[in-house]
C-alpha cells in the first residue's frame, strides 16, 4: 500500500537497463508472487520508485519478500481508499518487481525502493491470507518493425527533447536516456514515467502489449504536455517581464531624483507635498483627522506619481483638507423675526409654524439639544421643501437638500470604497463641502422613495448617519 507521501517517481540508467522478457530466462519468474496494492502510483518496467508500506498485512509482505528472493508484483488499485485490498479491487495488468532498499522506521511504517521488471497480468490469487498472492502471465511488448513505427518513435523523441526544454522538473539525465534508448517499447515507458500523467492515463499504457499503439495513446498526450507547458513559459515570461519593468522604472526614478538633489534642482512632486504638509498644518481640524492626514501624507510621499495608489491617495487629502472642520455660521434666533418669515412665505400651515416657532424657542432656550431632527409629512407640493429653506433663513444658517428619491445603494449614504475608481465619501459629506459650512439646515427630500437591493439598504445605514 503506497501513501500519498510517494509524490516522486525517477528512472534509473535508461529506460533499455530494464530486463526484458528476452531476458527472463536468465532470471526464473515465479509462477505465484505476493501482490502488492498501489493507491497513487502505477511502476512500469525499467522504472525505480520509492514506496510508504504502512498497513501491517503489507510490512509482512514486505518482510517476506525481502527474506525470499525479493520478487513481488506492483498493481494499482480500483479503490484508492481500501487499506487491504480484495481480488476484485486490482487492475488485471501489473508490473513484476524486485526490491532494491528496505528501511524501517520508528512510526512502525516502511519505505521501500523498487525496480520495475516485466509487465505482467494478475490470471488468479490462489490466496489472500495473510496477503494476496496472484497466479502470473508475462506479458510480452507487440513489436512490428516497420517504417511507421521508427517515424512516430522520432516523431515522439523530438516532442520530448521539446518538453525536457520547457520543464524544470526533468533533468538532463532524463534527456540522455531518451536519446539513448533505441528499443520503442523501452522508449514509450520512459516517457510514460516522465510525464505529467493521471493514473488512468499511466495505466491504459501499462495495459497497451502493443508497442506501436503505446505510441499512438503517447503522441497526442505529448502534444498536450507541450502546449501547456509552452503557455506556462508565456505566462511567466509575462510575469517576469512586467517586473522587470517596473522594478526598472522605480530605478530610474530614484535616479532621477538623486541626480536632481545633485543638480539643485527641485524634486517636481516635493513642492506638491510641501503644500500638503502645510495645509494640513494650516487647516483646524481634530487631532484624529490631522494624525490620519499625516499618516497618509508620509504614504503618498514613498509612492512614485505613476503609480495607481497615488491619485486614490491624493484624492483622500483633497477631501480632508477641503471639509469646514470648524467653519459655521452663528445662529441668530429671532422669534419674531422667524415668525415674520414663515407667514410670509407660506400661507396658512398654522400648526406646522407653531410646531416650527416652538422648535426654535427651545433652541434658543438650551443652545445645544440633542437630535435637532424635524420630520415633515404631507403630500407632494404643500410646501416641505420650501419650509426647510424658511428655517434655515430663521436661523441664519445655510441650507442644502438632498434628494434621496430612487436611491437604492448604501455607499451613498456611508461613502465608497477608496480601492473603487471614482469613489466618493457619502452625499451628507459632499454636502457639508459643498455649502462650506459644519452646520447647515439639511433637508433629506423624499426619505421614503428610499428603495433597497442586493447593494444594501440606504434607509439603514440613515440611522447610523443621523
Amino acid at each position: 500500500m503506497t501513501s500519498p507521501d510517494t509524490e516522486f517517481i525517477s528512472i534509473l540508467g535508461t529506460a533499455g537497463n530494464a530486463e526484458t522478457p528476452e531476458r527472463v530466462s536468465s532470471r526464473v519468474l515465479p509462477e505465484i508472487l505476493p501482490i502488492l496494492g498501489l493507491s497513487d502510483i502505477v511502476v512500469f518496467p525499467g522504472m525505480v520508485a520509492p514506496l510508504l508500506v504502512e498497513t501491517a498485512q503489507s510490512i509482512k509482505l514486505i518482510d517476506d519478500v525481502v527474506g525470499g528472493n525479493r520478487l513481488l508484483g506492483l498493481a494499482l488499485q480500483r479503490n484508492a481508499e481500501a487499506e487491504n485490498p480484495r481480488p476484485e479491487e486490482m487492475h488485471e495488468v501489473g508490473c513484476a518487481a524486485r526490491v532494491l532498499k528496505m528501511l524501517k522506521f520508528p512510526d512502525n511504517t516502511v519505505r521501500v525502493l523498487v525496480e520495475g521488471l516485466w509487465r505482467i497480468r494478475l490470471k488468479e490469487y490462489p490466496a489472500t491470507d495473510p496477503y494476496l498472492r496472484a497466479r502470473l502471465e508475462l506479458l510480452r511488448d507487440q513489436k512490428e518493425d516497420s517504417v511507421e513505427l521508427t517515424a512516430m518513435m522520432r516523431n515522439a523523441q523530438s516532442q520530448f527533447q521539446e518538453i525536457i526544454k520547457l520543464s524544470p522538473a526533468l533533468s538532463e539525465q532524463i534527456k540522455i536516456a531518451a536519446l539513448n534508448t533505441e528499443d520503442p517499447g523501452h522508449f514509450a515507458d520512459l516517457i510514460a514515467v516522465n510525464l505529467n500523467l493521471n493514473l488512468e492515463e499511466r495505466q491504459k499504457l501499462l495495459e497497451t502489449n502493443s508497442v506501436k499503439e503505446r505510441l499512438t495513446r503517447l503522441l497526442p498526450m505529448l502534444n498536450r504536455e507541450h502546449e501547456v507547458l509552452t503557455l506556462s513559459s508565456k505566462i511567466q515570461s509575462d510575469v517576469a517581464t512586467s517586473i522587470s519593468k517596473t522594478q526598472r522604472d522605480f530605478f530610474l526614478r530614484e535616479q532621477l531624483r538623486a541626480i536632481q538633489r545633485e543638480l539643485g534642482e527641485s524634486d517636481p512632486n516635493a513642492g506638491e507635498i510641501r503644500l500638503l504638509r502645510e495645509r494640513i498644518e494650516q487647516t483646524p481640524m481634530p487631532e484624529e483627522a490631522r494624525k490620519a492626514a499625516a499618516q497618509e501624507l508620509e504614504r503618498l510621499q514613498q509612492m512614485p506619481p505613476a503609480a495607481a495608489e497615488y491619485g486614490v491617495s491624493r484624492h483622500y487629502l483633497d477631501w480632508i483638507l477641503s471639509l469646514p472642520w470648524e467653519r459655521e455660521t452663528e445662529d441668530k434666533i429671532d422669534l419674531a423675526e422667524a415668525e415674520r418669515i414663515l407667514n410670509e412665505q407660506h400661507y396658512g400651515l398654522g400648526k406646522v409654524k407653531d410646531r416650527l416657532l416652538e422648535f426654535l424657542a427651545v433652541i434658543k432656550r438650551r443652545k445645544q439639544i440633542k437630535g435637532p431632527i424635524l420630520c415633515l409629512v404631507g403630500p407632494p407640493g404643500v410646501g416641505k421643501t420650501s419650509l426647510g429653506r424658511s428655517v434655515a433663513d430663521a436661523l441664519g444658517r445655510k441650507f442644502a437638500r438632498i434628494a434621496l428619491g430612487g436611491m437604492r445603494d448604501e455607499a451613498e449614504i456611508r461613502g465608497h470604497r477608496r480601492t473603487y475608481v471614482g469613489s466618493l465619501p457619502g452625499r451628507i459629506i459632499q454636502t457639508l463641502k459643498r455649502v462650506e459650512s459644519r452646520n447647515p439646515v439639511i433637508l433629506l427630500d423624499e426619505l421614503d422613495k428610499v428603495g433597497a437591493d442586493f447593494r444594501g439598504d440606504p434607509a439603514a445605514a440613515l440611522l447610523e448617519v443621523l
